[in-house]
């Protein structure tokens, strides 16, 4: 794999032709519009075929997988053009095999709400480990909000992707409610109601593990959230099924803010199989206009965690998205606008300006003026600033990532994973 960043004047036949690849193939794996317009310092990903095959009458993505000695997943993963399907036609041209050398193996999770667009969810789901649906919430009682997932589990199921259930305490109005968290970790027959149904959900409905997201919670109730993921994870254990747990972004211990203080970096490790490191929204919607993930502020997240835990349950958390913000800033009254990093690009074609990088957050940014006349500056996520993120999890010995969010396109970040690691199933 490379990551061309286009200069001026170069075209898609022309970068394609100083790296010997398919021009149609360079523009289906990095998602060009059919114009094919490119802005100046925008990323492609390229990658070498090892190996293609031409498919003949009557061949299916099992049978061609059968003779390579590979699998339909990774059919998809080296054919993006596919999108997670399985239609095939006479004399296509498909990707047996890459040229390219991977840091490792791992984890990678992603989360999707139940509206996700299906074709988006299947284009993704063959590059992921697990899938879990966002998010069962808690009721007023301490029953369990249900959710509308079963499509997203066929379609899980169907591309050889688990599914993860997310645990929240997200109300019916989509909010994190402290005080519901507070009423489950200090009730313990209210907690002990909320684990059962929890349960015979994850049986019910076939997923491989539980995932915890209990978040704004007071530091005097961090000692009884670790005891709560404590108790789940022995009802668990005994049904062969996993407990991942998500934690905010501390650098030491005692940081305050309601976000960080009833996470106990160490007492939650100790009392689950996994942790996210929920790594990202350090630019974020009433922020000033930074990078969502800069690397510095990852790294000392990163660097105060593996002090606290095996860097082995660790996943990384990986931002898909990015944000636009109006000029100028005003401290509680701008609102960036959350943008997927397709539009981002998009936005730069249409303004005819240059994408930028940030060489110490490691992230591309730019500015345009809109038909309004008003300024606005753009903070995402492409090809370089997700190399360099998903690199820290072999540098770092982590299980994986975990990707928030599903919900936005963006191939390159899945093309940049399959090149980098193998995704364990």
């Amino acid at each position: 794999m490379t990551i061309h960043v286009v200069s001026p004047g170069e075209t898609v036949d022309s970068i394609a032709a100083g790296y010997g690849v398919d021009p149609r193939r360079l523009a289906a794996d990095n998602a060009l519009p059919p114009d094919l317009a490119l802005a100046v310092g925008q990323t492609l990903v390229v990658r070498f075929p090892r190996q293609i095959h031409a498919v003949a009458e009557g061949e299916t993505l099992t049978s061609i997988a059968e003779q390579y000695g590979t699998t339909v997943r990774q059919l998809w993963r080296n054919n993006w053009e596919l999108g997670g399907g399985e239609t095939l036609a006479v004399g296509q041209l498909l990707v047996t095999s890459y040229f390219g050398e991977k840091l490792g193996e791992g984890v990678f999770n992603g989360y999707a709400y139940p509206f996700i667009e299906p074709g988006l969810l299947a284009e993704q789901l063959p590059y992921l480990s697990a899938m879990a649906p966002f998010t069962y919430g808690i009721t007023a009682e301490g029953g369990l909000l249900p959710l509308d997932d079963e499509a997203m589990l066929e379609a899980a199921g169907a591309r050889g992707t688990r599914s993860v259930m997310h645990l929240s305490t997200l109300t019916e109005a989509g909010q994190f409610d402290t005080g519901r968290a507070a009423f489950i970790l200090t009730d313990y027959e209210a907690q002990g109601r909320l684990a059962a149904e929890v349960l015979q959900t994850v049986l019910r409905k076939g997923f491989a593990g539980l995932d915890v997201d209990f978040e704004y919670l007071p530091g005097q109730l961090a000692e009884a959230y670790a005891a709560f993921l404590g108790r789940l994870r022995r009802l668990l254990a005994v049904q062969g099924r996993f407990l991942w747990a998500a934690l905010a972004p501390k650098t030491n211990t005692r940081q305050r803010g309601l976000l960080y203080e009833g996470h106990d970096y160490a007492a939650v490790a100790a009392a689950v199989d996994g942790v996210l490191l929920m790594t990202y929204e350090w630019g974020y919607t009433y922020g000033p206009p930074m990078a969502v993930a800069p690397i510095p502020n990852v790294r000392a997240v990163l660097d105060y965690a593996v002090t606290e835990m095996p860097p082995e349950k660790i996943f990384l958390g990986v931002p898909n998205y990015g944000y636009d913000w109006t000029l100028p800033f005003v401290q509680g009254e701008t609102r960036a606008q959350s943008i997927s990093n397709q539009r981002a690009i998009e936005l730069a074609v249409q303004y005819g300006v240059a994408i930028q990088y940030d060489e110490t957050a490691q992230s591309p940014f730019f500015h345009y003026t809109d038909a309004g006349g008003a300024g606005h500056e753009v903070w995402f996520e492409d090809a370089r600033s997700m190399d360099a993120k998903l690199r820290l999890i072999a540098e770092y010995g982590f299980r994986g990532a975990g990707f928030w969010n599903l919900m936005r396109p963006f191939s390159q970040v899945w093309l940049v994973l399959d090149s980098l690691y193998d995704i364990e199933p």
